[in-house]
């Protein structure tokens, strides 16, 4: 239709219409009388507004999908949170069980050997390569921490206390190739002296160039004048090789270490020595080694099949 003036007046006068009508429509409430058009405009546009309606849900329901996987994503990560922190805590809660273990051991040989021990922990190692074998412990001056302590673990001589801090210490290992303790053989009380190798075993020097050993006979620390630095009747290891004798005034041993100083973690100073030598009695109790089972093949002949018998016959 062409923009003429019928067309305008014709535009202003629909909109008047449209305005009374709804002026009506408010101004009657309930018993407007346009009410009947209204429902008859539903009759008519209902379907319409369904199949429209039908056609908006999908994309709606997926707008609310996704608003909806959002929030699932996020409790999703909540949850993966909760079972990191859960899966930390039972971590935790196995390395605190494993040094529980390691301090029941260390009681133990405490108690054996009537040392008075100073708990501690390993906080740091020092380099093993062109350095010193050392270790870093959290106790110290404040805590009664002297130079030329023993150190333990549940398992046996760990090392001594070189340098003392107010609230650390460094201890020699010893596997450190400076570090030099007098031990005793295990029942023939033959003495000598134990150097560390690094990562190898322990070199044993015995005083008896004609000493019997064989392996697997254990050594244990001689202990020093004043006991210090080292407390008799601490574990050392066990002989895995016995050198050749030559006829020479020592002899030479490598002796595997109770200790591995490659998993330290709790340890104990000794702040107190016991009164009297404990000798061989904080020493391991020997392991029976188990019977090989022998088994036994029979082997019986089996009887000639009856043809064979007969042919032979």
């Amino acid at each position: 239709m062409r923009d003429t003036r019928e067309s305008r007046l014709l535009l202003v006068l629909l909109i008047a219409i449209a305005f009374a009508l709804i002026t009506v429509d408010i101004r009657g409430g309930e018993d407007s009388p346009v009410d009947g058009a209204r429902q008859a405009a539903a009759t008519v546009f209902g379907p319409i507004e369904n199949g429209v309606s039908g056609a908006v849900d999908p994309i709606g329901n997926a707008v609310s999908a996704i608003r909806e996987s959002g929030d699932r994503h996020d409790r999703l990560a909540e949850l993966e949170r909760e079972n990191a922190a859960l899966k930390a805590e039972l971590g935790s809660d196995d390395r605190n069980h494993s040094r529980l273990r390691q301090l029941d051991r260390m009681l133990k040989i405490a108690g054996q050997g009537q040392y008075g021990i100073k708990g501690a922990q390993v906080i740091a190692i020092g380099a093993a390569q062109g350095f010193s074998w050392t270790i870093t412990i959290d106790v110290g001056a404040n805590d009664g921490i002297e130079r030329d302590m023993t150190v333990l673990n549940g398992d046996g001589l760990v090392g001594r206390v070189t340098t003392v801090g107010p609230n650390t210490a460094t201890v020699l290992l010893a596997s450190d190739p400076d570090f030099t303790v007098g031990t005793r053989m295990e029942a023939t009380d033959e003495l000598g002296f134990a150097s560390g190798q690094g990562d190898r075993p322990l070199r044993v020097e015995l005083l008896n160039g004609k000493a019997e050993v064989e392996k697997g006979d254990r050594l244990v620390t001689f202990g020093s004048q004043a006991d210090k630095p080292f407390v008799p009747g601490v574990p050392v290891g066990v002989v895995s090789r016995v050198d050749p004798s030559g006829g020479g005034l020592t002899r030479t041993l490598s002796v595997t270490p109770f200790v591995s100083f490659s998993k330290l973690d709790v340890v104990g100073v000794v702040v107190k020595a016991p009164e009297k030598d404990p000798r061989d009695t904080v020493l391991p109790e020997k392991s029976e080694p188990k019977p090989t089972p022998t088994v036994t093949v029979t082997v019986t002949p089996s009887a000639p099949a009856d043809g064979q018998y007969q042919q032979e016959q």
